[in-house]
């Protein structure tokens, strides 16, 4: 599930880029993007939950290091991207 929720998230975060870039109105899309971000956070959080439950710490030992880091730089990624859009914006105005 977390798999397909970072793809929605993905997804939605180049729509995000390619409303601004075409000059639409892009909140919604940035909205969604963080959305699906956070919803695949979440969702890799349960799955890990279920090896807590079966006291697979093999499994968990393995897993969580390179997971943990990987979602931390995606999350940063996601959330640089999404935002772009506003702080170009931003630039352009001054």
């Amino acid at each position: 599930m977390w798999v397909i929720l970072g793809v929605i998230a993905i997804i939605f975060t180049f729509i995000n880029l390619y409303m601004y870039a075409a000059g639409k109105d892009y909140k919604l899309a940035m909205a969604l993007g963080l959305s699906f971000t956070a919803l695949t956070i979440c969702a890799d959080y349960s799955y890990l939950t279920r090896w807590v439950k079966a006291e697979d710490w093999a499994a968990l030992s393995d897993v969580i290091p390179g997971m943990a880091r990987a979602l931390w730089f995606l999350t940063i990624v996601s959330i640089l991207l999404n935002i772009a859009p506003i702080l170009l914006e931003r630039k352009g105005k001054k």
